[in-house]
């Protein structure tokens, strides 16, 4: 008969020693370590397409934009993770003494992808809903034409919207930007992208 494996449960402080010291990223989810899944070079042309087309100021409004390798820690839940694209609105807010890990997005984007998809809409926009600066949600499809948004209306309300159309503008409602699905989908294959 096989006895079941035990967990390996780590502190915070444990898990961020063990990631400066890895070559291959990882998330932290209150005591767990968990493999970050690589990505496809789609989901890196679609997380880029975003980046490219944000402005780094809108009006009097200075933006920070992080694509893929700064950490968020979401205190609330114990959780690490690196999203795909977060903006944060002004000064970056670190924690702790380096200048690796913020907790204060106000937009994430994550490009889903088999192995994340359901976790990306479920549990981790629960955990990204505990920040208090964080005000909106893209969550982008590699495999078709499909961006979902959530956009933070009151305490507790989330409004969402979907785009399917290549002439689609998404507007954010956090920000004062908008982009068409034809800039985010730009150069990337979908027909591509369903086949991993």
């Amino acid at each position: 008969m096989k006895t079941p494996t035990q967990t390996r449960y780590y502190t915070p402080q444990e898990y961020l020693e063990l990631e400066e010291q890895s070559e291959d990223k990882h998330e932290y989810r209150d005591g767990e370590i968990v493999p970050m899944a690589g990505g496809t070079t789609n989901h890196n042309k679609i997380a880029l397409n975003f980046c490219r087309q944000f402005p780094l100021s809108i009006g009097d409004i200075d933006y920070e934009v992080y694509l893929g390798e700064v950490k968020l820690w979401i205190p609330k839940y114990r959780q690490y993770t690196y999203p795909d694209v977060m903006v944060i609105e002004g000064e970056p807010i670190y924690e702790g003494t380096g200048t690796t890990t913020v907790i204060n997005p106000t937009l994430i984007v994550e490009v889903l992808s088999n192995s994340t998809r359901n976790y990306d809409q479920g549990d981790k926009f629960d955990f990204y809903r505990s920040l208090p600066q964080f005000r909106e949600y893209l969550l982008i499809c590699p495999d078709e034409d499909r961006v979902k948004q959530f956009s933070k209306t009151s305490e507790n309300q989330w409004l969402l919207t979907e785009y399917r159309n290549p002439e689609d503008e998404i507007q954010l409602r956090a920000i004062a930007f908008q982009i068409s699905l034809r800039e985010i989908y730009r150069r990337v294959n979908v027909r591509e992208t369903s086949k991993n």
